[in-house]
């Protein structure tokens, strides 16, 4: 029976792919947790910063180039050799921490080069999902993938945490590089679906410069990928301060206290993974380009009515609603792109993806709250959400995402990449990887 014929959450090639992603991830929490403790043993404040700083920004600055790695090397051998670094990078960090006591510099390398790899890592680990199962279950899969996120951020943090008590950061970075570590065998068992000959297009012939651009003017030509990029651009530069540095002020303003925030926080974390197991269960979602469009607009206004809830329990509970209506537009969104993305662009159109979640969102962290400390929380809230909904209007005023849908299995019988074979990871040629 091959990948096709079997649910994603039922599909062992897929399970492996997700235990490695949630490996990864963990690795990734407790690391962040290392490194900000350690900083903060060598100085203050200002350093905590620098070191973070110092991974984010390459991190932002190369994720682009990453998806044109990704792409003209195969998403598996990247993700292999990301993690594989990454094991080595942070195992070194730990060993130079445990044997003596550097200064702040080997943190801020360890960082820079952590932030590169990251770059290289991220693009890559998105494109793989199209490889390892049929166009029908791409929706799943991402349903399988928000649940995992949700599994690394509960897990990780009180990982990092025990390991620093116990050991300090020298074995928080040792734990981190063993669970990077641990990845690897499970990535080199994968097994890819090898690319139709003529899906395969130019990547690896060119500069890479001109495979950059390549990747961006098939993203802006695209009918489908290009307005739901815009939209998904629009709705994270929106939402994201409101749902980070927006909820903090928020409750201080009330006076409800980190307590009411960890209430608001997890009860929008519960709703994105209930919303992420329906989709991962359902598999497809009728009419699912006009369906992501409205959800947007609703998901924009459910964040904005957080900041008018009377109480705390009103508050959890909107915030609740915004996690379903979040998880159910984000997962959408992936889905319709990646199953409208020709195998050759899957890493460029990951990294364009990504990069304004990870990449450039947090820059706009500083503005939103020297916006609250000018208008007040509630009318930046609004102003947010509102920028988030006009990200609607690219979706929603292009016919063919609106008449965009997710692959029926009877659709991908014979289609496109949907015959294709499963092989071996160690016999999967370059593209294919």
């Amino acid at each position: 029976m091959h990948g096709k014929d079997i649910p994603a959450y039922r599909d062992a090639n897929v399970l492996r792919w997700l235990a490695s992603y949630a490996v990864s991830l963990i690795g990734d929490t407790v690391c962040m947790v290392a490194y900000g403790f350690a900083a903060k043993e060598v100085g203050g404040p200002a350093e905590v910063g620098l070191v973070m700083a110092a991974g984010a920004v390459p991190r932002a600055l190369l994720m682009l180039g990453g998806g044109v790695v990704a792409d003209r090397f195969g998403p598996r051998r990247v993700v292999i050799g990301s993690d594989a670094v990454r094991a080595a990078v942070v195992l070194g960090v730990a060993a130079a921490l445990w044997l003596t006591s550097p200064g702040l510099w080997l943190l801020v390398a360890g960082a820079v080069v952590f932030g590169v790899v990251d770059a290289l890592f991220m693009p890559a680990v998105g494109a793989l999902p199209p490889r390892l199962a049929a166009p029908d279950q791409i929706a799943r899969i991402q349903g399988l993938r928000v649940l995992v996120i949700r599994l690394g951020y509960v897990v990780g943090p009180p990982l990092g945490g025990m390991a620093m008590v116990h050991g300090g950061a020298s074995a928080a970075m040792a734990v981190a590089g063993v669970l990077f570590a641990l990845s690897v065998p499970l990535l080199t068992s994968l097994r890819i679906r090898e690319l139709p000959a003529d899906d395969a297009g130019p990547a690896g012939t060119g500069s890479a410069w001109g495979e950059l651009v390549d990747g961006l003017r098939y993203i802006r030509r695209h009918r489908v990928i290009g307005p739901l990029m815009i939209s998904g651009a629009m709705s994270e530069l929106g939402t994201n301060g409101l749902l980070s540095v927006g909820l903090i002020l928020l409750n201080d303003d009330r006076g409800w206290g980190p307590s009411g925030y960890g209430w608001i926080v997890g009860a929008f974390g519960l709703g994105q993974a209930v919303c992420a197991a329906l989709l991962a269960v359902k598999g497809r979602v009728p009419r699912a380009g006009l369906v992501q469009n409205v959800m947007l607009v609703l998901s924009s206004a459910s964040v904005a009515a957080v900041a008018f809830m009377p109480s705390l329990p009103a508050a959890a509970g909107m915030s609740l609603a915004s996690g379903l209506l979040c998880g159910m537009c984000g997962g959408l969104a992936i889905a319709l792109i990646q199953t409208a993305a020709e195998p050759a662009y899957l890493g460029r159109v990951t990294s364009a993806m990504s990069l304004t979640g990870v990449g450039l969102a947090p820059l706009s962290l500083p503005v939103f709250g020297a916006a609250v400390g000018v208008w007040g929380v509630g009318p930046v809230f609004v102003a947010g959400a509102v920028f988030s909904a006009l990200g609607a209007m690219a979706g929603l005023s292009s016919a063919s995402v609106r008449r965009a849908e997710l692959p029926r299995p009877a659709q991908v019988k014979g289609g496109r990449g949907a015959g294709a074979p499963l092989v071996a990871a160690g016999r999967a040629g370059g593209g294919a990887s």
